[in-house]
């Protein structure tokens, strides 16, 4: 199945305020510059994918109010393919709803679904592994799922028990999938990484059209239902109306409840190209280039003396200089500065009130 085919659909409809002050509900950290490139996350997720994706077949799906942040961000991309969700339902009606209006327009699209607020390091090794994907998944019924080689016993990820013992025939790199674990504690995530199969999901899946439609409908029937319901407006006005009225219907559940964990033919495919989801000050400083004293700066004017391990995000062109810190965070944006200790990070959400 060729190029033209293949769809990206980028889930956007996130409104949590990470990296405050930088982010706001008003615009989340999706649609900000957070590594200093000079553009979003959303647009670098788009740009990863250039390669593998005509621009034409580029969905994402966002909350409503985010509609035009969308469009400002990506111009080139056709307004009717940014979907919007009336009201938050998780990932499995938003992955449903773009699933069935993409299967109205092209009923052998081969899919792959990517949040849009993550980071990739190795663009070129990720691009393999999507194209290795969705080579699997096109005259499939399978599902992978990218698997992420876990390098710390991390408690904010959910895992995947892979069975290597045997790959898939028609990929050595692919293999069955085990099991989904919940995000573990801290003793259980030390002992996941001492053993070679388990993996973090990343929450990247690969599929065709076909076969994640016929899995709503086994698994979630009155979900599928709901969308099936809509085939005769997709695509022409009347289809906001439709959804503004049926989408608050369906139950708030995740795509892995409502599916990964259910469905039969589910493979994970493990990688290491550099992931990660940037949930925090903390994962964005392991990203970005660091002086010999462990600083990340992003920002064009910035002075650091006597300082160590701190994270300093500053990109409004004023002069700054920091002066004896150890392991915090400095941040500003518009009328906000932020000066908080890296351990403390997870009391941002109070200081926002």
């Amino acid at each position: 199945m060729g190029r033209r085919s293949n769809h990206l659909v980028i889930m956007a409809g996130g409104v949590g305020s990470r990296f405050w002050p930088m982010s706001t509900a008003e615009r989340p950290k999706q649609f900000i510059d957070v590594l200093g490139t000079g553009k979003s996350l959303l647009q670098l997720t788009v740009e990863r994918f250039g390669k593998l994706i005509d621009p034409s077949k580029v969905w994402v799906v966002t909350n409503r109010a985010y509609f035009d942040i969308v469009h400002e961000q990506l111009p080139d991309m056709p307004i009717g393919n940014i979907l919007c969700e009336p009201c938050r339902r998780n990932t499995a009606p938003c992955i449903a709803y773009v699933s069935w209006r993409i299967k109205a327009q092209d009923p052998k699209a081969n899919i792959v679904v990517t949040p849009s607020d993550h980071v990739v390091m190795n663009e070129q090794m990720f691009q393999r592994v999507i194209a290795d994907a969705l080579d699997f998944t096109a005259d499939s019924d399978a599902i992978v799922t990218l698997g992420m080689k876990p390098t710390r016993p991390e408690t904010g990820y959910g895992y995947i028990q892979a069975d290597l013992s045997v790959s898939s025939l028609r990929n050595k790199n692919i293999y069955r999938v085990d099991s989904f674990r919940e995000k573990p504690d801290l003793q259980t995530a030390q002992q996941y990484i001492k053993k070679n199969y388990y993996f973090w999901n990343a929450g990247i899946f690969v599929w065709n059209v076909n076969t994640i439609v016929n899995a709503f409908r086994i698994y979630q029937p009155k979900m599928s239902k709901i969308f099936e319901s809509m085939l005769p407006v997709y695509g022409t006005p009347q289809e906001r109306e439709a959804i503004d009225e049926k989408f608050p219907l369906c139950e708030n559940i995740s795509v892995d409840y409502a599916i990964m964990e259910k469905a039969e033919e589910i493979f994970v495919y493990p990688a290491d190209f550099g992931w990660s989801d940037l949930g925090t000050w903390g994962s964005l400083q392991t990203h970005v280039h660091r002086d010999l004293y462990g600083n990340a700066c992003i920002g064009e004017n910035i002075s650091l003396f006597e300082s160590h391990d701190c994270i300093i995000h500053t990109t409004q062109e004023r002069k700054v200089v920091v002066q004896g810190l150890d392991g915090y965070i400095v941040a500003e944006n518009d009328n906000t500065l932020l000066i908080c200790k890296l351990s403390e990070e997870q009391r941002i959400k109070q200081f926002q009130e």
